[in-house]
This record gives structure tokens, sequence and C-alpha cells, in this order.
């Protein structure tokens, strides 16, 4: 059987992933490569709302993963092959430093993803606040 690399911060975890994790599914075992917290703050300047381990639970429950490691930011091919993967799938956003040969790329879910769930929260948050403020 292929082991399928799948690589995500995945920090808030959403629909499009699970459709993403399913199609790797199909194509063999599937092994998660986690963002860690330190390179999330890295390169987006930010904690995650879930930490490492959180996300990583996460993800250990969904049916569709057999296995999760902690990886950097940006994948290059020493950490895909010391994962032991075959392939690895990503949506079309892919800035991985992989050859194409060992590539498959998924379009992305349309109109979700961590960022426009963050900005939907901050909205209710703000909403939610001026209420009380009109309230007082």
């Amino acid at each position: 059987m292929k082991i399928i690399l799948v690589d995500m911060s995945a920090t808030l975890i959403h629909h499009g992933h699970i459709r993403l994790l399913k199609k790797a599914n199909n194509l063999g075992s599937v092994t998660v490569a986690l963002t860690t917290d330190e390179e999330i703050l890295k390169h987006k300047g930010y904690f995650p709302e879930l930490s490492f381990q959180e996300r990583k639970e996460i993800l250990e429950s969904i049916k569709y993963i057999d296995r999760v490691i902690p990886s950097p930011w940006k994948l290059d091919l020493d950490f895909f092959k010391n994962s032991g993967a075959d392939i690895l799938i990503h949506g079309d956003d892919n800035k991985n430093d992989i050859p194409e040969k060992y590539l498959k790329i998924f379009k992305r879910t349309e109109g979700i993803s961590s960022s426009i769930i963050r900005k939907r929260v901050m909205k209710i948050v703000s909403q939610k606040n001026n209420i009380k403020e009109i309230n007082s």
C-alpha cells in the first residue's frame, strides 16, 4: 500500500481538510505532516488557537488518517523521503520544495480556510461587543 503524505497546519480544522484527507485516503495510507506551533508562529505571526498536541489528537481521531508527525512550515525532499511517503498530496496553494514526480495537487475547497473561519469569528465577537455597548 502506498504511503500518502498530507501536510497541513490545521489550526482550525474544517470540511476542506476532511475532503482532502478523504481523497488522500482513497490513494493509500495517510500520514499527516502537521506544522508545529513554533513554525506557525514564525511564519504566520501567531500561536494557533489549538496547540500542536490538541490538533494532533483531533487528527488522529479522523478515520482517514493513519499517522501524524510534526513538520516544518515548508517541506523539502529530505523531510519527504524521511517520512517514508510515496507521494505528497496538497491543495493548489502548494509551496513545498518537492519534485513534481512526488506531488499530487487537488483543488482547494472553495470558500473555506482557517483564515476565513478566523475572520468570521472576529466579526461575530465584534458584533456582540457592539450590541453590549448599545445595551449598556
